[in-house]
């Protein structure tokens, strides 16, 4: 009886976690710098919060949500909502974060004593799979969908070296914070 009350206390905490992270995920998406094509955002720090702080799996899982209930209908990415965002050349960095959060996760998970640096290093891992996704879907959008043609340069340019600077900061700052927090959420029970 003890076992499954304690289960179900797990299972209730990790549903929270996940709903709260996809809302912080959500929030993300309109903390912006408007360039042209693809906007910087704060989403990429919320999803390696998620995927450190959380682990692989609900760090995944609050992702999904994040997209599901955009895909709904409700306007949470950064140019809306709807099933038809999937034609926006920025989705595949959506699907992306998915990815990120799962391998900056399960990479933060193997640490035995997670310091900044090797927080930082399984972030930036955790984002080669959204330059990979991202860039290869806004390529096939913008140059079959859209009928806009970019050259490869152009679309690496617009989606991969602007972005990093910006993504090395997130990066650290995600580490950083995450340092703090995981001693204490290990104290409380509360890391997955």
């Amino acid at each position: 009886m003890e076992k499954t009350m304690e289960k179900r206390r797990i299972a209730t905490r990790n549903m929270i976690l996940c709903a709260l992270f996809a809302a912080l995920i959500a929030i993300g998406a309109f903390i912006k710098i408007p360039i042209p094509y693809v906007p910087i955002t704060f989403q990429g720090f919320f999803v390696l919060l998620a995927g450190f702080l959380l682990g692989p799996k609900y760090g995944c899982i609050s992702m999904l949500i994040y997209i599901a209930v955009g895909l709904v209908g409700f306007p949470v990415f950064t140019a809306g909502g709807g099933i038809m965002y999937v034609l926006q050349p920025t989705f595949g960095y959506l699907a992306g974060f998915a990815v990120c959060a799962y391998v900056a996760g399960a990479r933060a998970r193997r640490l035995e004593r997670p310091g900044v640096g090797s927080l930082f290093l399984s972030g930036m891992l955790g984002m080669v799979p959204v330059y990979i996704i991202g860039t290869l879907y806004f390529y096939f959008i913008m140059n079959y969908a859209l009928s806009t043609q970019m050259g490869m340069w152009e679309v690496l340019w617009s989606c991969v070296i602007v972005f990093l600077p910006a993504d090395i900061l997130r990066c650290l700052l995600a580490s950083w914070i995450a340092k703090r927090l995981l001693p204490v959420l290990k104290r409380r029970g509360a890391a997955a």
